[in-house]
């Protein structure tokens, strides 16, 4: 099973020898109903794997289409969207202009498309719905290319996370609605913030690599684009409800106005979701809300987003010790003896489940926090040609991570020890709470051209400021002493401004050339002042200018197929714990990459085939060497050069009007140039260095499959096999075989149900089982060693994911 070599030759020489056979051809010209102009780069779909768009002079031509295929699927950005039976041949198609289309019109500028010769893949709410039962939009989008999820409970629901060609999120750009989505100061993101926004979610566009320019964190390894609801003219009512392994419960009510009076339209969302999680003691009790009001005049629109997310999650950011996953209890001793646990943790370490083991046993180690969002979106048609969108956002977050600590130094909280008649107390049990308490605000704007001809650009871009506090508070204390009620025992202010601004456009040359280019300045400024939690002095005032240039170019190579290729260059500031954690000798620089991508794209009869390659270059690239600072804390150094290379490939297939097949690969290396390991020598105080020459990079796998196998037994009734490879994955840069996860191979079975009964809309049961075969894997971990004593010691730890698990699910909607 685990042959993905095989196993992948086998997937698309299934496709590529599939037999093809010339059935139909439709042809046809897309036209703007009122005028009669062309609608160059209309979208025509022919079914789930063929389609194509319209030419300069709004032309299209499908050869080889199935007999099955009555009606194509046709849309265009600003007009509306169209479901059309196939009659004549060849058809003319008129569509009509619409502010009611504004919601994708508002988002256009931040996405690609076939001609802006870059990665990408487009997500629609249908694909999420088969599989949204509870678990978070990480996990829904497992099946993507070049993607790799986790899970810190192992099931999916709490803190999970992404990586995208190996990058982390830190450097994946998130935006909702063309709003910057990223936390300003780590420039990651946090998915559990907002639980159950997928039920919210019209579609989502991933762009692989540095991405077209958009508004937020610069991406060194992907850009997530997410869509909010899209106009629904008609009312509905949605009542989704599932539960699953792990005591798993999702509740979700969706309510809609529909078109009132031509012009206003109300959507709302209440969910819930709870889970003990796979591992011990890792809960989550998630609860949102989405509230959306759109107002739809003959030349503009507006709407007015306000969503919000609570989270109260158990703690389990700590995994498993090696020694506790293979259940070696020689390994676990040397592990209590070396670590100094109290009776209460090696009983804990002892005896719970190998793989369920959570180091956290006080019942509030929690962390809880609440995000509020609210938006201002807004589209104005001030011409034929032109459109300015216009966006207002603020975000309010506040929460904490609850902590208890046994026998921490009084001195650690800025406390003098507490004297008891003789007796000096220089430690005590207590219970901290670290605070983050911030507000996020700014605007966004594009404005769109479109000659309908050979132009089309925009101009946009957008400022933010971040203002968060972060303190420490302590709210009990065995031997208090002195210790106010909430002491606090430090203070620390961020403030990050971010202003950037962005022309785009795509001209085409010729009927088959078409020319992508994109030119980005952002300006960054990010100043910290104050105490950090360990009580040094903190006073940083950083500013950055980037200039981010992007070029592409396309060419149809037939009326079936096209090559594209482009370069751009990203550059991206540290985060906040660079700065805060950095040494006087090991200041971090910012980042630049260069990015370089190249591919195919072809489609016939049964099926769909793209190639692409890209090369990520990196200058000054942040990782972790073994080096730390002067309280303990790792820090993050500059390598001059390090690079990621490799080839994705995407198939899909309609083997018949039963069976469609989906599946991609990624084949890459991921490699420091020339690393150095520095490991802490507590005999000497120093470092031993390792110099391990050109290394992978860390949690970079070589080789990430997917494969979508679906069955439709009839029109109401899919059954799918959902198969995910992930390769190896070094827990550091060294490419040290010990330090490593293992290969995994998992199994997902999805059954999807839809009745149409006489009271309702339709009634869809979904089934999900997860890893069916009980794969025992880890995708997440991490590493760190020290010589003491004369040896060596290094500590491995992992995150487990669930074994074989179920999610079932009973959707209402009217």
């Amino acid at each position: 099973m685990r042959n993905v070599t095989a196993y992948l030759l086998m997937l698309l020489c299934s496709v590529l020898l599939s037999p093809v056979v010339a059935q139909k051809t439709i042809s046809g010209r897309i036209t703007d109903a009122e005028d009669g102009k062309s609608l160059p780069g209309a979208s025509i779909k022919a079914g789930e794997v063929r389609g194509t768009n319209s030419d300069q002079e709004g032309q299209f031509n499908l050869k080889n289409i199935s007999e099955n295929i009555t009606s194509l699927d046709v849309s265009f950005i600003g007009y509306q969207s169209v479901k059309i039976e196939v009659s004549t041949n060849p058809m003319e198609i008129k569509l009509v202009k619409s502010t009611f289309q504004a919601d994708e019109v508002i988002i256009n500028a931040t996405r690609v498309n076939d001609k802006t010769g870059m990665a990408y893949t487009n997500v629609t709410a249908a694909a999420i719905d088969k599989q949204n039962l509870g678990q978070d939009l990480p996990i829904l989008l497992n099946f993507t290319p070049s993607l790799v999820s986790t899970s810190d409970a192992g099931g999916g629901v709490g803190y999970t996370g992404i990586r995208i060609r190996g990058s982390d999120a830190t450097r994946i750009n998130v935006t909702v609605n063309g709003i910057p989505y990223n936390d300003a100061e780590s420039q990651g993101v946090f998915w559990v913030n907002m639980p159950d926004f997928a039920s919210s979610m019209s579609s989502i566009q991933v762009q692989r690599g540095v991405g077209t320019s958009t508004n937020g964190s610069g991406a060194f390894g992907a850009t997530v684009n997410i869509n909010t609801n899209a106009f629904r003219q008609e009312a509905y009512a949605e009542l989704n409800n599932s539960f699953g392994s792990f005591n798993t419960f999702k509740n979700t009510i969706k309510l809609g106005s529909g078109l009132i009076k031509e012009k206003f339209t109300f959507d709302a969302r209440l969910s819930r979701i709870s889970s003990d999680g796979y591992v011990d003691r890792a809960s989550s009790e998630l609860h949102s809300y989405y509230l959306s009001g759109g107002y739809f005049g003959k030349k503009s629109f507006v709407r007015v987003n306000v969503f919000s997310g609570n989270e109260r999650t158990y703690q389990s950011w700590n995994g498993v010790p090696e020694a506790k996953l293979k259940g070696d209890r020689e390994g676990i001793l040397g592990y209590i003896g070396r670590n100094g646990l109290g009776e209460k943790d090696a009983d804990n370490l002892l005896n719970s489940g190998d793989r369920t083991f959570n180091s956290y046993t006080y019942k509030d180690e929690v962390d809880n926090y609440r995000q509020d969002h609210y938006q201002i979106v807004s589209s104005h048609n001030l011409s034929d040609k032109w459109t300015f969108n216009l966006n207002g956002f603020l975000v309010r977050g506040l929460g904490y991570y609850e902590q208890y600590r046994s026998q921490d130094n009084y001195s650690s909280y800025d406390l003098p020890n507490v004297v008891i008649g003789n007796d000096t107390l220089a430690q005590t049990d207590l219970i901290r709470r670290r605070w983050l308490d911030n507000y996020f605000y700014g605007s966004t704007f594009s404005l769109d051209f479109n000659n309908f001809k050979k132009l089309t650009a925009s101009i946009g871009g957008g400022w933010n400021k971040y203002d968060g506090d972060h303190y420490g508070r302590i709210i009990w204390a065995r031997n208090a002493g002195s210790i106010e009620t909430d002491h606090q025992y430090y203070y620390s202010k961020g403030i990050k401004k971010d202003f950037n601004i962005y022309g785009k456009l795509y001209y085409q040359f010729k009927p088959k050339l078409n020319a992508f280019a994109d030119f980005q300045y952002r300006n960054v400024s990010h100043n910290i002042a104050g105490t950090d939690n360990d009580l040094v002095q903190l006073a940083y005032d950083q500013s950055y200018n980037f200039v981010n240039p992007k070029a592409g170019l396309t060419y149809q190579l037939s009326d079936r197929s096209s090559a594209y290729a482009s370069y751009s260059i990203g550059n991206r500031e540290p985060n906040r714990d660079d700065f805060t954690s950095s040494t006087a000798g090991l200041f971090p620089k910012s980042e630049r990459m260069q990015n370089v991508e190249a591919g195919f794209r072809a489609q016939t009869g049964k099926w769909a085939l793209s190639a692409n390659y890209y090369l990520m270059s990196y200058k000054n690239q942040l990782v972790l060497t073994g080096q730390i600072n002067d309280v303990g804390n790792s820090i993050r150094v500059n390598v001059p050069k390090s690079y990621r290379t490799g080839i994705e490939l995407e198939a899909a297939t309609a083997l018949n009007k039963f069976i469609k097949w989906n599946v991609n690969a990624t084949f890459s290396k991921n490699k420091i140039d020339n690393f150095t390991e520095y490991v802490v020598n507590y005999d000497d105080g120093g470092y031993n260095t390792v110099n391990h020459g050109k290394s992978d990079i860390s949690f970079s796998p070589n080789v990430i499959a997917g494969s979508q196998l679906t069955y439709i037994i009839d029109k109401n009734l899919e059954l799918a096999l959902l198969t995910k490879y992930v390769g190896k994955q070094f827990l550091d840069n060294t490419s040290t075989e010990t330090r490593k996860l293992d290969a995994y191979f998992t199994n997902d079975i999805r059954l999807s149900w839809t009745i149409k009964p006489t009271w309702a809309k339709e009634i869809v049961f979904n089934l999900l089982i997860n890893n069916v075969f009980n794969e025992s894997y880890e995708s997440n971990g991490y590493t760190f060693g020290y010589f003491a004593g004369g040896a060596l010691t290094q500590e491995n730890f992992y995150f487990p994911q669930a074994g074989t698990n179920f999610l079932v699910g009973l959707n209402f909607r009217f």
